[in-house]
């Protein structure tokens, strides 16, 4: 069985994307960043759930070194703070989670992955191709993401493994949980919106799904909207 890590898996687009891979027969393992989540994610899904801070180098490395073989990762975790990231602390602090977080765990899974010819996947957003003025850090981060996932999938390619970047749009979520409750707002995303809805985690995960597939063995380097046609508009 394709065994396959999905960081930030514990909730919102990570559960979704976990759910779609262990239903296609993946054994799953998801993280979360403390324990309170990863229980929490246990009492409601079965698979498996283990801590992990993604700034932490040291506890990265021996996280993946317990995996003899993967054939795929998904670097899900992140966080947003909004007009806090104005403050530099804040903005080094989603920076760290969200980009160099990414890149601590792919360099981490590398050996794994090259032993079965295994495939990342890496969550943008629909920041990786425009900016958000109220989340400077996150915008940032989201970019930089996408552009890591090029070099990356150039630079692992004799290795045989393929990188390719995922940019959900308006996703049904808890972080998206107030906008969905402001009709006045969710009619200005909608007047955007040619499918005039909210994309599912699953939708997400069904894209990622496929990345990590065999049928997708040609394909790397990429960055794929999931957001209803919002970015083309």
């Amino acid at each position: 069985m394709n065994q396959v890590v999905v960081t930030g898996g514990t909730g919102g687009i990570g559960a979704g994307i976990a759910d779609a891979l262990s239903t296609r027969g993946w054994d799953v393992t998801v993280t979360g960043v403390c324990e309170a989540e990863t229980l929490a994610y246990l009492d409601t899904h079965d698979g498996k759930a283990r801590v992990l801070d993604v700034t932490d180098s040291v506890a990265v490395t021996q996280f993946f070194s317990d995996f003899s073989a993967l054939s795929g990762l998904v670097n899900c975790a992140g966080i947003l703070l909004k007009e806090r990231e104005y403050e530099i602390e804040n903005f080094a602090r989603v920076i760290d989670v969200n980009l160099t977080g990414t890149m601590r765990c792919a360099l981490a899974a590398h050996d794994a992955l090259a032993k079965n010819s295994g495939a990342i996947v890496n969550i943008g957003s629909m920041y990786s191709y425009f900016g958000g003025p109220h989340a400077p850090a996150y915008t940032a981060s989201k970019g930089a993401v996408a552009q890591l996932g090029k070099a990356l999938a150039g630079k692992w390619a004799p290795d045989g493994i393929r990188v390719n970047t995922v940019a959900p749009g308006w996703i049904e979520t808890p972080m998206t949980e107030p906008i969905r409750q402001d009709p006045e707002r969710e009619m200005r995303i909608f007047e955007r919106l040619p499918q005039r809805r909210w994309g599912q985690p699953a939708e997400v995960g069904a894209l990622v799904a496929w990345l990590l597939s065999d049928e997708a063995s040609h394909v790397t380097g990429t960055l794929i909207p999931v957001d209803g046609g919002y970015s083309a508009m």
